[in-house]
């Protein structure tokens, strides 16, 4: 099963992604904005696999630069929480 097919198995791959980061002691900022990055990418290139990434991509699509950056660290929030 890809990452990506279940919206649990993306929450835990990225949750390990910012473990990573953090032991390699980057700082939260540059994790948000790696987040932002990332979530920009997905939201262009990368079809949905599950109903929450869809709703994930069409909140992106809609949302100023700012609001993106609000949601890829509420992303960063909800990994460092499960």
């Amino acid at each position: 099963m890809h990452v990506l097919e279940n919206f649990d198995q993306w929450k835990n791959f990225l949750g390990d992604r910012v473990d990573q980061a953090q032991s390699a002691g980057m700082s939260t900022e540059q994790i948000q904005k790696i987040a932002y990055r990332m979530g920009d990418y997905l939201a262009q290139h990368v079809d949905p696999k599950n109903k929450q990434e869809r709703l994930l991509q069409e909140m992106w699509k809609v949302s100023s630069e700012q609001d993106q950056q609000a949601l890829a660290r509420i992303m960063v929030n909800l990994v460092n929480q499960s």
